[in-house]
């Protein structure tokens, strides 16, 4: 239920900022001097609305039929081995990424784009959580509060030193055998479980090495080196009693090549705009990957 929402909030973001995004990015070189307030006003009331039916849509969908008690916080830092903590980090990354990218695109000067847009994530994610405080069988995540955080931070603190992304968060699926054991909490069809199923979930962080790089460098602009992160054996969330089922959750770690989809610029706004929303997902390649327990394995292709 918690990766819904969490997904829905991050299609929020793109749905009310997608007829520009890759032409934000694109003319990122020829921003106007002024504020275009025609674009502002068609932001603003683009966000206004569809973050109202969001927050309607969502405490109708989730919360109406719950038990509701005074707000309290629920502390599942030891759940699913952190992984829906980093699904957190990236997604509010992403949100404030596309926040930061719009407010250029409308002419906000750029450091107040930055420190404005950068708080994007946190504006989508917190409302979540406060409605989580009032929910009897859960609550308020100080882990989540603190993930969402730290993503639009490291938006933030990349655009100030370097006014462009060099590290950028990810993600990939891949169905696993763990799903069918408890299909109505980790997925019953391929949809489903691309959402609740931390075990076939991997994040990442992809290191644009070219930017880090001279201008006369032949490293490939569109060659990146990725790190991720992900679990598996988690049908319970709960560690006691995943083990005493014959469970052994165990961490995975992994190392891959990747494509910098954001650096690939064309003229067309349409395919500057699929490459940008494509870029939050990591590309399938050869990967080499460490799990806890069991040591090192490589992958021809990795999903």
């Amino acid at each position: 239920m918690l990766i819904y929402r969490f997904i829905l909030c991050l299609l929020l973001s793109f749905m009310v900022f997608l007829p520009a995004i890759g032409q934000s990015q694109a003319q990122n070189d020829t921003l106007p001097d002024a504020v275009n307030k025609k674009r502002l006003l068609l932001l603003g009331s683009g966000f206004t609305v569809g973050y109202t039916g969001m927050i309607v849509g969502l405490n109708k969908a989730w919360y109406d039929n719950s038990e509701r008690t005074s707000f309290h916080f629920f502390n599942d830092n030891r759940e699913w081995q952190q992984v829906d903590k980093a699904g957190h980090f990236w997604g509010a990354f992403q949100q404030s990424r596309a926040g930061v990218d719009m407010l250029r695109w409308a002419g906000v000067p750029n450091r107040k784009a930055i420190l404005y847009g950068g708080l994007l994530g946190v504006v989508l994610q917190t409302p979540i959580e406060v409605f989580d405080g009032y929910q009897a069988d859960y609550g308020a995540s100080v882990g989540d509060l603190v993930a969402n955080t730290a993503g639009s931070a490291a938006l933030v603190a990349q655009e100030l030193a370097w006014n462009e992304v060099r590290i950028m968060p990810k993600f990939s699926f891949h169905k696993t055998k763990y799903a069918q054991l408890r299909p109505n909490v980790l997925g019953s069809n391929l949809a489903e479980r691309a959402l609740k199923d931390y075990n076939g979930q991997t994040y990442w962080l992809t290191v644009d090495v070219a930017a880090f790089q001279k201008e006369e460098s032949k490293w490939p602009k569109w060659l990146g080196v990725s790190v991720g992160y992900g679990a598996e054996e988690m049908v319970y969330n709960h560690i006691e009693t995943n083990e005493a089922l014959g469970y052994q959750m165990r961490r995975q770690f992994y190392l891959s090549p990747d494509l910098n989809l954001h650096r690939i610029k064309t003229k067309s706004k349409l395919l500057n705009t699929t490459f940008y929303v494509l870029s939050i997902f990591k590309f399938p390649a050869p990967t080499l990957e460490y799990a806890t327990g069991k040591g090192f394995k490589l992958h021809p292709v990795y999903f």
